[in-house]
């Protein structure tokens, strides 16, 4: 069996979730015995092996623009892969859905991963985000078979778009202890900071957060981690934002310096709003962290409604939660103790794996329309 990959930056490149997916999803699919094919972005690569780990790689060229960079990367690589020997392709990306008739040409079997709710994300206005509600509209009519991350995500798109899908959530890190003596990089001491991980765009609810944060009577600390490859209005207003209290460390790209961070933070702050199963979630649930988290079917779902503290979209809910925490040390060390029940074999790499194969061979039985 030949697979294709498309619709990431490629293979070795963790950047975020999708590239972290096609890692690990990649790396178990060769160890079965799978041929696997993950298309790259050219100009992300200083070197251009033909295979790595025994995934076969190709690099293909896209423009230098933003907006255009990744559907014209996708482009040329459906085209590449439908006219060559591969079984089936695999694309990450509703907004690759518009794109679905490329393999038609040939009759290739897809699959596609259609991740979030991109069209309500506040950074995609206007046209932006009419383009990704027609892209994910369009994905549902093109493509064989629809894969949703969570199953409040399923039920979006059965309501919205009238089309059922195949759950197969994204997968938690294992867990390895990291040294305490990281934290002394950053000034940090153990329970001394909250944490906020993520990027510095609307959806994730940063501002919220730190209002809430600042509202409350916390002692604590504020740590956030993350940022935007770009200049931006709304990430450079958080960062001007002055008190003692509140530490923007930006991207923390050492793996073991970011588990020090989760593992010994008072308490992990999740304000992400329009996604699905989402990684930064499943680390902080990996690490043991207490969660207080927004409100949203899909946190619910990954904390299986009892396994965190809840919050509104108003900072005083934020402020509340926090406060919550602090006065009631023996709900901090339930929290803490519990929140890896909810790694249940849904969130397992291997498990993910074999639905993704199981998905696969159930396709490539069907017959060609």
């Amino acid at each position: 069996m030949k697979i294709a990959i498309i619709g990431s930056r490629g293979y070795p490149y963790v950047y975020s979730g999708y590239e972290t997916f096609v890692k690990e999803l990649s790396e178990r699919l060769v160890e079965r015995g799978i041929e696997v094919h993950v298309y790259c972005h050219r100009n992300l690569f200083n070197a251009y092996p033909p295979q790595v780990n025994g995934i076969k790689l190709h690099y293909i060229p896209t423009i230098e623009k933003k907006s255009l960079s990744q559907l014209i990367h996708s482009f040329l690589s459906l085209f590449h892969a439908t006219f060559s020997p591969v079984d089936v392709i695999l694309a990450v990306n509703a907004a690759n859905g518009p794109l679905g008739w490329i393999p038609k040409l040939r009759g290739k079997k897809t699959l596609i991963n259609v991740d979030g709710l991109e069209w309500l994300r506040p950074k995609w206005k206007g046209l932006g985000s009419k383009y990704f509600y027609f892209a994910a509209r369009t994905a549902t009519k093109l493509y064989d078979v629809i894969i949703t991350d969570a199953d409040e995500m399923r039920k979006v798109y059965l309501e919205e778009f009238k089309t059922d899908s195949t759950v197969i959530a994204y997968g938690a890190p294992a867990f390895q202890e990291a040294e305490i003596s990281l934290l002394e990089r950053f000034n940090l001491e153990p329970d001394g900071y909250y944490l906020v991980v993520g990027r510095l765009i609307p959806d994730n609810n940063a501002d919220l957060i730190i209002r809430g944060f600042l509202e409350s009577e916390s002692t604590k600390k504020l740590v956030i981690v993350g940022d935007v490859p770009y200049r931006d209005e709304y990430a450079e207003g958080l960062k001007k934002l002055q008190d003692e209290n509140l530490i923007f460390l930006g991207y923390v790209t050492n793996a073991s310096e970011l588990m020090a961070l989760y593992q010994n933070c008072f308490a992990y702050l999740h304000g992400h709003k329009y996604g699905g199963t989402n990684p930064t979630m499943l680390k902080a649930m990996a690490n043991k962290c207490a969660i207080l988290a927004l409100n949203t079917p899909f946190n619910r779902e990954m904390l299986s409604g009892t396994l965190g503290i809840f919050f509104e979209e108003d900072a005083r809910y934020v402020a509340s939660a926090i406060e919550i925490l602090e006065n009631q040390p023996e709900k901090l060390l339930l929290l803490r103790a519990q929140v890896m029940d909810g790694l249940t074999a849904k969130y397992d790499w291997e498990s993910i794996t074999n639905a993704y194969l199981a998905s696969i061979e159930k396709l490539l039985r069907l017959p060609t329309e």
